[in-house]
């Protein structure tokens, strides 16, 4: 029996709710309520506000006679005697139709008009958002299924608004998402969230998540952010502003450990509308707005700490929107719920892919999910449309809503024009498992329908499309049956869009970071040229680099603050162990190719030989760029908190280049030994073996470079295809300079291990290593499961063989508080999220 209006609770204010009143206010209101009730005292804030129940959903349908007929159209629809568009509409209507009992109707005035109490102007402008009762489930994200009217003011728009929430209870997007999770249309309820406005059609809002949503790498907080309401993040309908955030680092007040800034185009934004029956419009940004920040860098820390005590309180990742008011400069959270999909993934198994080959590259965006799909591309426009989707096919389209959704599932790949990564359409492409590449901006515009394409989501956090139909392959990596190793087993990086990717594998940090991607890749312009831009004489280069460096209160300041947000999300995919970032090892050749190079670069005969590695770091040429090197690496350990991070030195040719190099990084402000950094030498040329007993007088451990190492020794030029078949690490005269090199860092008590390929190549050269007794083993990360075999069943067999002659075990190695070792350095900073 349905109670009576009169019999039972109408309105249930926010602070009087908790995450246990699901059934009675739906997920989202239950939600809001256990943040005020519980996390205000914490510092989050929430906008005030209350909802109205799910019996007030239940006693609407019964004085509207709604149920019967409700029953026999979704009945129709199931049996196929009915269309989902005929069936949503019919249904949408026996609601708006209706009216409310009038002990209900009085509650919402008489709860809104207490709401309005509190506001200079007595009537509250307000938010009215959907709480459906079987929504924000841990396995279902219901992302946009029911509507939400913004801006509404008064009593009479606050009832329709309240009368079409109901309505869009059965939106068909609704109706079919339903179907897909297996819900009963009749057993769902409706409440209706009614919350204070938050002014961010002044300020800017978006949408944020205390997990990594295309990885599912837990240490961080996505954070998305657009100027005006934040329904055009939601919406996908901008290209916003993104920033990434460590939480294991927020607890230190004196940090700010931000990984990543990237400016979104952000070309409209949503405000209040002014006249008219329209509550909101859509406007162009300003040219300053789309080149200014969102948020702050103290408003990002502080959206961070919110993720974090959050993610605690609930104890499960969460996806959760907020808002910022540009009358007092106050940021509000305004929704929160489980996320839905990379909680949910196995931590011990995954699966990669990888393309057997490569052709041009037609467009790029943000990729959302890690899988790659080739096909021919369905170029729709409009939802109306959406009956021409051919199964199988790659969706092409400006942006997607709701309504896309029963084609999404039935797509190989999803590309838009517009949107971020946590938008309608990445949101639901990561529930759905379909790869997508969101914010290309010129996709519908580029692709034609029936195109052949690749679309690849396996290059890191940019996905690429590709022309044609690619081959490409994949492999299912099981981590539960990885051996222990008495080895380090650590990983090469260089792409901070892909470090994250990889964080589920159990190495014991990262043995090689090289920082000339991040150069190459994402600062794109030479140092010295950003430090004297007046010795660039082509005109489009200094434009180019301009718009580089716009945003940023220097173009040495951009090069710092790329840098070092590049390294922090290396450093950060296993912190707290060791991060061994090598400093620039660029040619002469490589550094002329980038923007404005060719002006601060010789022409050499043998770049491979030449002016490269330590040797420029205290040259009068390039002390000032090596100098924003250091001033970028002071930044990763001192502000943005990474003091697992180890420098290293490259192509170090003799003792006393090694003291001028520590000279000039002391003046940089990187004293070795100050705040307990630690400075490595790459052992990769045959000096370094020969006198490495003085070498290791000045640095604290030595990474041999197997790749320069068997080239100088054999006098084979490594690049030359003509001589590829004589180089082999394998060699004897290379294996005795590694083992001479092992035995004399150890005699010197300092670590030492290998960040060359010739373990991943060659199984017997990683036995042999073992055999010798190195510290670490470096791996690029997609032969690291396989190397980790080989190294266990190596070491097993030294202790067979070992127990049987009654010799020594393995070598011993030095167990000072060294931060190379397999556990890592110690460290203040908490290590968990």
């Amino acid at each position: 029996m349905v109670p009576q209006p009169t019999d039972m609770k109408i309105v249930i204010w926010f602070e009087d709710l908790s995450r246990a009143d699901v059934a009675l206010v739906g997920g989202k209101n239950a939600s809001l309520g256990e943040m005020v009730r519980h996390l205000e005292a914490q510092g989050v804030l929430v906008p005030p506000g209350f909802a109205t129940t799910s019996a007030a959903y239940r006693a609407y349908v019964e004085a509207n006679g709604i149920a019967q007929a409700l029953a026999q159209r979704l009945d129709s629809l199931a049996n196929g005697r009915a269309s989902l568009h005929d069936t949503g509409e019919a249904v949408r209507r026996l609601f708006l139709d209706g009216e409310f009992p009038a002990p209900i109707a009085g509650a919402i005035r008489e709860a809104y008009r207490k709401l309005s109490a509190a506001t200079p102007t007595g009537e509250a402008s307000v938010a009215v958002r959907s709480s459906a009762t079987a929504e924000d489930l841990p396995d279902a994200s219901f992302a946009g299924q029911q509507e939400t009217f913004l801006n509404v003011r008064g009593e009479r728009e606050l009832l329709d608004a309240c009368r079409r929430c109901y309505a869009s209870l059965f939106t068909d997007r609704a109706i079919a998402y339903r179907n897909t999770k297996g819900f009963d249309h009749l057993r769902v309820a409706l409440s209706i969230g009614v919350q204070r406005m938050v002014r961010s059609d002044l300020a800017g809002a978006g949408v944020m998540f205390s997990i990594d949503t295309e990885t599912g790498f837990p240490r961080t907080a996505v954070i998305n952010a657009a100027w005006g309401l934040g329904e055009t993040v939601v919406q996908g309908t901008v290209d916003p502003d993104k920033y990434v955030v460590f939480k294991p680092l927020l607890e230190d007040v004196r940090l700010q450990p931000i990984l990543e800034k990237t400016l979104g185009t952000k070309t409209s934004k949503m405000i209040y509308a002014t006249g008219g029956s329209a509550r909101t419009s859509t406007v162009q940004t300003t040219l300053k707005e789309q080149r200014a920040y969102v948020l702050s860098d103290a408003e990002i820390v502080k959206l961070g700490r919110w993720a974090r005590i959050v993610e605690q309180h609930y104890g499960c990742a969460m996806d959760m929107e907020w808002a910022k008011d540009g009358e007092t400069g106050e940021v509000y959270l305004v929704q929160a719920r489980p996320e839905t999909v990379q909680s949910l993934r196995s931590k011990s198994a995954f699966v990669t892919f990888k393309l057997k080959k490569r052709s041009k590259v037609l467009l790029t965006g943000a990729a959302i999910g890690e899988a790659i799909a080739a096909g021919r591309a369905c170029l729709i426009r409009r939802a109306e449309d959406i009956e021409r989707f051919r199964d199988g096919s790659i969706l092409v389209t400006e942006m997607t809503d709701p309504d896309w959704v029963p084609i999404m599932k039935r797509a190989a790949g999803i590309i838009t024009d517009h949107g971020g990564t946590t938008s309608h359409a990445a949101i639901v492409s990561r529930e759905l498992g379909v790869p997508a590449i969101v914010g290309t901006g010129r996709g519908t515009e580029l692709l034609q329908d029936g195109k052949e394409l690749t679309l690849s989501c396996a290059e890191g956090e940019q996905g690429v499309v590709y022309d044609g139909l690619l081959p490409f392959e994949t492999e299912d990596v099981d981590l539960t049956s990885i051996p222990q190793t008495r080895t380090a087993m650590m990983v090469n990086l260089a792409s901070p869009g892909t470090a994250l990717r990889w964080w589920r594998l159990p190495a014991k940090g990262v043995g090689l970071a090289r920082i000339e991607f991040i150069v190459s890749n994402s600062i794109r312009v030479h140092p010295m040229a950003l430090l004297q831009p007046q010795r660039v004489t082509d005109p489009s280069i200094r434009r180019e680099i301009e718009a580089l460096t716009r945003g940023h209160e220097s173009p040495a300041d951009y090069f710092v603050d790329t840098l070092a947000r590049g390294v922090a999300k290396i450093a950060a995919a296993y912190h707290p162990h060791p991060v061994i970032v090598r400093l620039s090892d660029f040619k002469t050749n490589e550094y002329a190719a980038l923007l404005g190079g060719a002006s601060f670069e010789p022409k050499e005969e043998n770049p491979m030989l030449g002016w490269r590695g330590a040797s420029r770091y205290y040259d009068e040429r390039y002390r000032a760029g090596f100098a924003l090197e250091c001033r970028a690496l002071r930044k990763v350990r001192n502000e943005l908190g990474f003091d697992n991070v180890i420098v290293m030195v490259p192509f170090c040719r003799t003792p006393d280049e090694a003291d001028r190099v520590l000279a000039a990084m002391e003046e940089g402000g990187l004293r070795r030994g100050k705040e307990g950094l630690q400075v490595y030498m790459m052992c990769e040329i045959p000096a370094n073996v020969i006198l490495a007993e003085q070498f290791a007088r000045r640095f604290d451990g030595f990474s041999i470079g197997s790749n320069d190492l068997t080239q100088l020794l054999l006098g084979v030029d490594r690049d030359s295809s003509d001589l590829a078949r004589l180089f082999d690490e394998r060699n004897e005269a290379v294996k005795r300079f590694v083992r001479e090199a092992i035995e004399k860092a150890h005699a010197a008590g300092i670590k030492i291990g290998i960040c060359g390929q010739a373990p991943s190549n060659y199984p017997e050269f990683a036995a042999y290593l073992v055999e010798c007794g190195i510290d670490s083993i470096s791996l690029n990360p997609d032969s690291f499961v396989a190397t980790v075999r080989e190294v266990a069943h190596a070491e097993q067999r030294l202790i067979a063989g070992a127990s049987f002659s009654g010799g020594r075990l393995l070598k011993p190695r030095p167990r000072a508080t060294d931060a190379s070792s397999p556990d890592g350095p110690p460290s203040s900073h908490p290590s968990s999220p």
